[in-house]
């Protein structure tokens, strides 16, 4: 606790508020994979959840989620980033476009196909 003397010699510092999606300032951007690996979700789930570490054009550094079944994601792929957390990894707060540059959509995807970036089937 400060004492009076204190506050009176060196004010408090206000602290900023930074959200997460302020400093990409768009609802899409592109960037080049760096590294794709897999890590753990938080308790009470368990899985191998697939993520990119992604350099942005606008030149920060990301962690991205990679939704859906399987991807072709290697180092140095182009892909589309959006915003968006998942719940049970702490600090990746992105998620990639599928089906947009290097990455390619789901096949015989039937449901939710817009997400995962499949034409319509005929």
């Amino acid at each position: 606790m400060l004492t009076i003397q204190q506050l009176i010699k060196q004010k408090r510092k206000k602290k900023l508020e930074i959200k997460y999606h302020n400093f990409i300032k768009y609802s899409h951007i592109c960037g080049i994979c760096i590294k794709v690996y897999n890590i753990t979700p938080k308790k009470p789930n368990s899985a191998l959840r697939k993520v990119v570490k992604v350099k942005l054009t606008s030149g920060f550094k990301i962690i991205a989620y990679v939704p859906g079944i399987g991807h072709n994601l290697k180092e140095h792929y182009k892909v589309l980033v959006k915003g968006g957390k998942i719940n049970d990894l702490p600090g990746v707060k992105y998620r990639i476009v599928r089906g947009k540059f290097d990455d390619i959509g789901i096949k015989n995807r039937k449901q939710s196909r817009s997400k995962y970036g499949v034409k319509k089937y005929k």
